[in-house]
Parts: structure tokens; C-alpha cells; sequence
């Protein structure tokens, strides 16, 4: 007779002041170089795969949950949401409309751009850091060209490419390509016919979202031999409509199966804040080019974090929308069921603006899913402080403060209570039940779906051009079976039911968007690549509902840690959420910018010898501030020693 099997209080039952947080503990071996590869040799082998998988699977409590655990809920196969209330002070932009329409309603949403503040005398200053309205601005005083910032995002590229070691962005950059696009719209700015305040912003475009004529190749060898691209992803459509030039394909984790961004097949992008750490992923070129200031945005994906991530450790905004709040057609990943193309992007003004642009739900997801109406907050109305006071954050303390280090969690924690104090929102304690099973469920479900989509490609002899470190996944989710799966589907609906009750109390859940900083990249990873699932782990412990449940998400950046690098804070909202979210964002950002000048006393001195990769506006000019900071975002920073005593902040 065997143990009777484990039973799950029904959802409904759950007593929360009995919950206990358990840390998680995931075990899997770190591998590199040589024993990466015997690894995947021994997880391929039909006599050692299943057992090795097996023993994986088991030491991570995988089995014990989902085959030997009687779990009463329903299966939810895609995310299901209860009608919305209607969100305050926004603006409502219509899902059907023309972009073009709702990128210039969303303008009226913001404060009036003043160019004093970028150009105080009347300098004309490097392109570098400019938000989309500098670049809109520029254009139309005549400042500068879209053809004349081509040439500098040329020049740019080339001498990331030439570093050493290489700081791979891009997997595919035609400069002839760029420079006719710029062309184009420079001479619609002659012409006194700019299409919309999108004429002329550069944006690049993660290699897994289809941009005509480019190849899309998931940051594969092959995946363009086995898959042509005919057009435009609708995503993409929408900005090409608004005037947007495209700078090329984006780097990424190869077919975005991983969060680290390490890519042998076209070299691993590096951390603009310090080269030999990992930028995150999947969506690693992307944030890369925005934290380097090559471009003020970018688009990527979101299946696990893979927006959200990536924008935490570069210093960015990462937006991570509602499931089915944008049409996924022309995109790798278009059929699964937790994927969602977003924006990352310099500022919360500028994700704002582009998702304005790609914003529109695909019409069977508006019968299934039933969005809320497309809108934005108005940030210029008179309620929004009145708004911003009312607003109500969850906060699982024992959760949120589960790090690598507490610098992490304190510095977000610093950022809510400034945020509190200075517009009176109220803190609330929350608990998040299952959140192990969570994580496990998650997996499954993103894993069980790429390897339904991969595996013909696996079984016709691509194998072997994948990278190790694809291998290694796709062995594991292929050991998933359809048990697995559908027990997978009742943990979604009972953690589902959870957050829904969380946000009966509270308006936004707040967490620190990643449980380390940027890892830093093992010389041995370069050439075949890495597997660690407990650093991947710690990169994906607080993203995971905005993908396995829908929800939308965003990352902003509010300081660094000991080491100069960024520590992103979370923000996760109710279904069709994104303009409170936004809101919050917005708030936060302009805090954790005047922080600086509240708090500690600055002078400029004379730049000496200046890196490239962390000039911002000026570089003739920087502000020394001979103390620890925590806030000081979009500044770019470089650190002279270990000791965080000398931290140069370029405007």
C-alpha cells in the first residue's frame, strides 16, 4: 500500500492566517563548458533522460504537487477575469482606433514639454538619453534630424560591436536600411508633415517579433530557413504607421528560453551599467540599447519576466501588459498562454506613448477575454493627486523581502514609504498563499507550450542547433506529461483566486522586481553558454503572476545597490490595470529623480576621461556626490571604487 495521496483545501476554505511563507529552495546543478555539455548528453539519453529528469524533478517537489496531490479546482486554460471597475481620471483611447489617434490623445495626458530643461542655454546637446519628446522637439526646431541621430546610432553601434569584449545588441543591423528610414521621415519633417509625435523615434525590435523585411530567428542559427517572414507583426504595424524608424533585431536568450540573456550563437549582451554582468532576459538587446541610450524604447516579450527582468538590472522602465491586451500576431511565441509583447523604454512618459501606439486586443481575444477599455491616466488633471492619495498597496512583507540581499528589498521599501508620505497612499499587509506551486505551475505551462512548439523542429533534426542551454530546457518540459499540465491549469485558478481577493483590499501589488542585481557572466558561459536555474530562479521570483495569471506589471528603476547596480520596484495590477499602474509609475519616477535634490548637496566639476557607455546628456559636465545614493535614476552612474564613495552621476 503506498501514502494516501496529499489533499488540497478547496481555494474557497483557505484560512490565510495560517499560511506560512517557506523561502524556496530549487536545486539544480550550475554548468558550464564541458560539463554543460555532458549534462545535455546525459538529459537527451533515452536511458539516463528519464531519470535524471526524473530526480530533478522530484528533489523540487514537482512530482509530490502535481502527480501525487489532489487539487479539487477546475483547470483554467487561458487567464479569466471578473469585470473591472473603471479606472480614475484616464482617458480613454478606443481599441479600434487608428494609432496614430491614440498616440496624440495620449499626449494630452502629459505635462507641457518644457525644453528649458534640456536645453537651459540653448546648448545642443549629444542625442544620448533624450526622451521621445526631446527627439520630437529637436526635429521640429530644427535642433537636429532624424538622418543626423541615424548617423550617431550608426556610429554607436559599430563601436559596441568593435569592443572588448563585444557588446552584441543587435543580431541583425542594416545601416543602409536605417539611414533610408531616417531619410524618409527627415524630409517629412521638411515638409512640415510629420505622421505623429512617433516620426523619427528609434525603436528596436527583440528578434522574436516579426519586422519586415528583417529575418525573425528567435536569436537562433536557423529558426529564419525554417519560418520566413512575409510582413510586419501587428505590434510592429502600429508603430511603422506612426513614423517610428526600426534600428533592427534585438538580442535576446535564444528563443527566450532563458532570463539571463546569455547567447553563444551571436555573443551575450552586457550590462551598459557594468560589462561583465548579464543584462537579463529574454529580452536582453533590448534593454541593453535603451539603458546604453542608443534609442528611447524598445518592444520584447513577456512570457516569464522576460520584459520586466532585463529592465530591472539595465536601470529601465519595463511595461508588461494584460494577457490580450495587445495582438501577439507575427510573434515566435503568438500561441501560448502567457506571452505578451511590451515596451521598455528610458522613461514611464515614453512607455506610456509607445504603448498608446501598440495597445489593441487581437478580435478572438476580445470574445474570450473581454478587455476593459484601452485607456491612460491623465497625469495632468487636477484629481491626480487626489487619485495617487487614495491608492491602496499590497505589500507580503515576508515575500518581499526574500533577496539576495536586503539592500534590494530596503531600497524598494525606501521608494513606497517616499511615495506614501509624499501623496498619503496607505500600505496594506496582504498574503499570498502557494506561491511555490506557483512557480511550479508556471513553468509547466510556459515549458509544456514552447516544447509544443519547438519540438517538430526538435524531431526533424534541428536538435543539435540549438544552444546547450535550449537542450537542457527542452529536455526538461518534455518530460512534462499531460497530468502535469492539467494539474498545472488548477493551480492557475486557485492562484488566481488569491490575487483576485488580494485586490479586493488593495489597488497595486508591490514587490522588488528581481531578488538579485545583474549576475555576473562566467568567462566559461561564452563560447557554449550556462545553465543555472537557482540564479534563474532568484531572476523570476516576483514576476511570475504577471504572466502565469495575466496580469499587467512594471518595473522602475529607484537606485542601486553597493555596486552600482540598479534595483528595479514592481508594481503589479489589476486585469486591464495598466493605466493605474502607469500612474503609480509615473509618481515614483519623478520622486526617485528629486530625491537627489532634496537630500544631498551637488557641485559640477570638469569630466575627466569618460566611458561611452555612461555619458548621458552632457558629457563635458558631472555631478560628484561624495555619498552613498540610493535614487538617482535615469542618471546614469559609474563608480571609481568598490567602496560606492564616488559615484559620478552624467546628465
Amino acid at each position: 500500500m503506498g501514502k494516501p495521496p496529499r489533499a488540497m483545501t478547496p481555494v474557497e476554505e483557505v484560512d490565510l492566517s495560517a499560511v506560512r511563507y517557506q523561502s524556496p529552495s530549487l536545486q539544480a546543478p550550475h554548468l558550464t563548458g564541458f560539463s554543460l555539455r555532458a549534462f545535455v548528453w546525459l538529459m537527451e539519453s533515452p536511458l539516463f533522460g528519464r531519470l535524471l529528469t526524473s530526480v530533478l524533478k522530484s528533489q523540487n517537489n514537482i512530482t509530490r504537487m502535481l502527480q501525487d496531490t489532489v487539487i479539487p479546482e477546475r483547470p483554467m486554460y487561458l487567464p479569466e477575469y471578473p469585470p473591472q471597475e473603471p479606472e480614475q481620471g484616464v482617458l480613454l483611447l478606443g481599441d479600434d482606433r487608428d494609432p496614430v489617434d491614440r498616440v496624440e490623445e495620449a499626449l494630452h495626458c502629459l505635462p507641457p514639454y518644457d525644453p528649458s530643461l534640456r536645453w537651459p542655454a540653448g546648448d545642443k546637446p549629444p542625442f544620448l538619453y533624450w526622451k521621445i519628446r526631446d527627439f520630437a522637439h529637436a526635429y521640429r526646431s530644427g535642433i537636429t534630424t532624424p538622418s543626423v541621430v541615424a548617423e550617431h546610432i550608426i556610429a554607436g553601434v559599430e563601436e559596441w560591436s568593435n569592443k572588448k569584449p563585444p557588446m552584441p545588441m543587435l543580431v541583425y543591423f542594416n545601416a543602409d536600411d536605417l539611414r533610408k528610414q531616417a531619410e524618409a521621415s527627415t524630409k517629412r519633417f521638411q515638409q512640415g508633415n510629420p505622421i505623429s509625435i512617433l516620426d523619427g523615434i528609434f525603436i528596436a525590435i527583440k528578434d522574436d517579433i516579426d519586422c519586415f523585411p528583417y529575418p525573425s530567428k528567435g536569436a537562433t542559427t536557423f529558426f529564419d530557413k525554417i519560418r520566413s517572414v512575409e510582413k510586419d507583426a501587428v505590434c510592429v504595424a502600429r508603430l511603422r504607421k506612426c513614423g517610428v524608424l526600426f534600428i533592427g533585431k534585438a538580442n535576446m536568450h535564444e528563443l527566450g528560453l532563458g532570463v539571463t540573456g546569455n547567447n553563444p550563437n551571436y555573443g551575450t549582451a552586457r550590462n551598459p551599467h557594468s560589462i561583465d554582468r548579464y543584462t537579463g532576459g529574454s529580452s536582453s538587446g533590448p534593454a541593453a540599447l535603451v539603458s546604453s541610450g542608443l534609442c528611447s524604447a524598445a518592444i520584447g516579450t513577456d512570457g516569464g519576466g522576460s520584459v520586466r527582468i532585463p529592465s530591472s538590472l539595465c536601470g529601465i522602465i519595463g511595461l508588461k501588459t494584460t494577457y490580450g491586451r495587445t495582438d501577439m500576431t507575427g510573434a515566435l511565441c503568438d500561441c501560448g498562454t502567457v506571452e505578451v509583447a511590451s515596451p521598455l523604454a528610458a522613461s514611464v512618459e515614453d512607455a506610456l506613448l509607445v504603448y498608446s501606439a501598440i495597445a489593441g486586443s487581437r478580435p478572438m481575444d476580445k470574445l474570450t477575454l473581454r478587455p476593459s477599455p484601452l485607456c491612460v491616466p491623465n497625469l495632468v488633471s487636477p484629481d491626480n493627486n487626489n487619485i495617487l492619495g487614495s491608492v491602496k498597496i499590497g505589500k507580503y512583507t515576508e515575500w518581499f523581502h526574500d533577496v539576495s540581499d536586503r539592500d534590494i528589498s530596503n531600497t524598494c521599501e525606501d521608494a513606497l514609504n517616499l511615495l506614501c508620505s509624499s501623496f498619503g497612499c496607505q500600505i496594506e499587509e496582504i498574503i499570498l498563499p502557494e506561491l511555490e506551486e506557483m512557480r511550479t505551475a508556471h513553468v509547466v505551462s510556459i515549458g509544456t507550450e514552447s516544447f509544443c512548439d519547438l519540438n517538430p523542429h526538435y524531431r526533424a533534426g534541428k536538435r543539435t542547433e540549438f544552444t546547450l542551454d535550449t537542450r537542457t530546457s527542452l529536455a526538461l518540459f518534455g518530460s512534462f506529461t499531460s497530468t502535469d499540465y492539467v494539474a498545472s491549469q488548477r493551480i492557475r485558478r486557485r492562484i488566481m483566486y488569491y490575487h483576485n481577493e488580494a485586490f479586493k483590499k488593495v489597488d497595486v501589488i508591490a514587490t522588488p522586481t528581481t531578488g538579485i542585481t545583474a549576475p555576473e557572466i562566467p568567462q566559461s558561459s561564452l563560447k557554449l553558454g550556462e545553465s543555472n536555474y537557482v540564479v534563474s530562479a532568484y531572476l523570476m521570483r516576483f514576476v511570475i503572476a504577471g504572466n502565469l495569471l495575466g496580469l499587467p506589471a512594471i518595473t522602475v528603476p529607484v537606485g542601486h545597490d553597493k555596486q552600482g547596480l540598479p534595483i528595479g520596484l514592481q508594481l503589479i495590477g489589476r486585469p486591464w490595470g495598466e493605466a493605474s499602474l502607469l500612474r503609480v509609475a509615473s509618481a515614483i519616477e519623478v520622486l526617485c529623480n528629486y530625491i537627489i535634490n532634496i537630500k544631498y548637496r551637488v557641485w559640477v566639476s570638469p569630466a575627466a576621461s569618460l566611458d561611452w557607455t555612461v555619458l548621458s546628456m552632457n558629457p563635458d559636465e558631472y555631478l560628484n556626490i561624495s555619498k552613498t545614493v540610493h535614487y538617482i535614476w535615469p542618471f546614469h552612474c559609474k563608480f571609481t571604487s568598490n567602496s560606492c564613495e564616488n559615484l559620478y552621476i552624467f546628465l
